[in-house]
């Protein structure tokens, strides 16, 4: 990217899939192997459900498209990270 952007805006990397919060949750969890229970704050305010990141700068400016989905891209980085010394 140093070599393509020269320029301080922010380039967002992933799918421009919208994904709800609690399914980022549960796919997190089936990548870590973790099958404790998952407990949610309601007493909290809710904040954003879900999140969308605008990736049209990556496409535009460096070329870029995600070639894995987020289920698939979580299992290789917890392998990477498992593999590299992590947890």
């Amino acid at each position: 990217m140093l070599e393509k952007v020269d320029e301080a805006e922010p380039v967002n990397l992933g799918t421009g899939i919208e994904t709800r919060v609690k399914h980022l949750v549960q796919e997190v969890a089936q990548a870590c192997g973790f099958e404790g229970e998952v407990r949610w704050d309601t007493t909290k305010p809710d904040g954003q459900p879900r999140k969308s990141m605008d990736v049209s700068r990556a496409r535009e400016k460096l070329g870029w498209t995600a070639r894995v989905n987020l289920s698939e891209g979580l299992a290789r980085t917890v392998a990477w990270f498992r593999q590299a010394g992590g947890l």
